[in-house]
């Protein structure tokens, strides 16, 4: 029997079938992902096959291959990887210029993630109606830099409702990931967006100004416009995963079209002479943000950053 993983609570995942019925169940054996270790074999999203049992709960005994899937490396561990979701349209990633803020190098990484697996994202700022001035022109910035890499951006407030429906129109028929750190108002965007859904939200530490999870297993909620939304814990940290040091360049938009001016073709863009990437970062045609975060990605590679597996 074939069904729908739409919900993963860690032990347990719920399976929609085809007629309908939400079953419970468990792996059955283990399954690899082109001998990936992963913390989770099966994700949300993940079309499998399951066999029932006499309890009325089932077993999963296969996957279906994915169209695509966002994976990351497992927190702390340098080895295993976690996937997110799989069989995506789009995703959201939300971010939010402060309360708390998200680093520009988390926003790189999930978007190179995403590029490898050519899954569209659209940036979602979040809590607009907390800005103040200063707020507003980081805002600005930031939107207008990834703008300038193509990739659309939104202003939203989903205290205010503002810029919802905008949101809500990009939703129709389509599987849509939401992600983004802990905090930055994911399970608020959700009710904003599905009134009926009330996921619990939590409060920002007025402390270190950080969120803290309220989201605790993966989840995908019907749309009543036909489509579904994913969602998710908050993400602290985003290490890359399965992603070689000389195909990093490509995930990056702009760095990968100055790239094919560059005099090597196996060009680093750390050092070589005729580097025309580097030429673009001190002409200020590719943001030094961008090529940090470019760089930082290259240090991955550098397993003494992780904690081993054990």
């Amino acid at each position: 029997m074939k069904g729908l993983v739409i919900r993963n609570t860690g032990s347990w995942y719920l399976v929609r079938t085809g007629d309908g019925r939400e079953i419970e169940c468990k792996v059955k054996g283990s399954f690899r992902l082109k001998g990936i270790r992963s913390t989770n074999p099966v994700a949300v999203g993940d079309y499998v096959q399951i066999s029932l049992n006499t309890e009325g709960t089932g077993f999963i005994t296969g996957i279906e291959d994915r169209r695509n899937y966002i994976i990351r490396r497992a927190s702390n561990l340098s080895k295993q990887s976690h996937i997110l979701a799989a069989n995506l349209d789009q995703c959201l990633l939300i971010a939010t210029v402060n309360y708390p803020e998200t680093s520009t190098t988390f926003i790189d990484r999930f978007l190179a993630t995403a590029e490898a697996y050519r899954i569209p994202v659209c940036l979602v700022f979040n809590k607009t109606d907390l800005y103040d001035e200063a707020d507003r022109r980081a805002l600005h910035a930031l939107a207008a830099l990834y703008a300038a890499a193509d990739y659309p951006c939104i202003a939203v407030s989903a205290q205010t409702g503002d810029g919802i429906p905008a949101l809500a129109g990009m939703l129709e028929g389509r599987t849509t990931l939401l992600a983004g750190n802990s905090g930055v108002g994911k399970s608020s965007l959700i009710n904003a967006l599905l009134p009926g859904a009330n996921l619990r939200t939590g409060a920002i530490s007025a402390y270190h100004n950080k969120g803290m999870h309220t989201t605790t297993f993966s989840e995908m909620l019907p749309l009543p416009q036909g489509g579904y939304l994913i969602d998710t814990p908050g993400i602290k940290g985003f290490g890359t995963f399965d992603m070689e040091a000389e195909e990093v360049g490509h995930y990056f938009r702009e760095i990968f079209a100055a790239s094919r001016e560059c005099r090597y073709g196996n060009c680093t863009h750390t050092h070589e002479p005729g580097c025309a990437v580097r030429q673009a970062v001190e002409e200020g045609r590719i943001a030094p943000s961008r090529y940090a975060s470019y760089l930082n990605m290259l240090d991955d590679k550098d397993e003494a950053k992780y904690r081993p597996a054990y």
